[in-house]
Formats: C-alpha cells, structure tokens, sequence
C-alpha cells in the first residue's frame, strides 16, 4: 500500500497533468504507471525526476536496450522490487531475451559476490586500473 493515494490523470493538478502528458507522449502510451502517480503528490519532484529520467534513458552513446539492463542491475542490487518489474519489462520491450535475462541475473550475482569478497578482503586497487587510463 502506497504512503499517499496515487493521483490519478482526472484529479491531477495542471503542473502534473503537463508532466503526464509529456511522460505519455514521450512514452507513447495512454498510460500512467504507479511511480509517476506515487510522487505526483510533490509536483516539484515529479518534474525534476522525469526530466532527468527522461534526458538519461534517452538517445545517448549507450543503446536504449544497454541503459534498461544497468537499470535492471541496479534495481535488483538495490532491492526495488517495483523497478526490477518496471525496467525488466522495459527491456524485453527493447529485444531483450529470456536468455539475455538469465545471463543479465548470473553476471548481477557474480558482481555483487565480488564486491563482496573485494570489500570484505580490503583489496588494494591495482595501479593499471588506477586513472588516468589508457584507452
């Protein structure tokens, strides 16, 4: 259960009717999913997290399909069930595969035991890996 109502498009203000409609015509979709309607109690934040969702998880260097599989990775090391669902589906929207999926799950496992064991172990940084970097 939500801390707040979610805010509906029909009982949303003007400030957050415009950034529903610019996440909807962006998105282009007619639909509104539950974060956006979650925060829409702060239009200030609703505002700053779109735009900056929007200029990160738009056209970049990194791929869109790359971005929703950081996303994934990151969801999942932080624990946000509702992400995971989120930015999971994102990506098999964006060609990601069942078998992608399950090499994704192995390597966000394999990373989060080595950090682990590196953390635990105190290891040095290696001066190679150490900037500037060689390209």
């Amino acid at each position: 259960m939500p801390t707040f109502p979610l805010i509906e498009y029909q009982d949303a203000s003007a400030e957050v009717r415009a950034v529903y409609d610019d996440i909807m015509a962006t998105r282009k979709t007619d639909w509104i999913n539950h974060f956006w309607k979650a925060i829409a109690h702060d239009p200030k934040l609703l505002k700053r997290t779109w735009e900056g969702l929007k200029e990160i998880m738009g056209p970049g260097a990194i791929d869109p399909l790359t971005k929703e599989l950081i996303y994934v990775a990151v969801s999942v090391t932080n624990n946000c069930h509702y992400c995971i669902a989120s930015h999971t589906a994102a990506a098999f929207g964006k060609g990601m595969t069942p078998e992608m999926f399950k090499e994704l799950q192995a390597v966000i496992g394999m990373a989060n035991e080595t950090n682990k064991l590196v953390t635990g172990y105190q290891v040095e940084i290696d001066e190679r890996f150490k900037p500037p970097l060689q390209k």
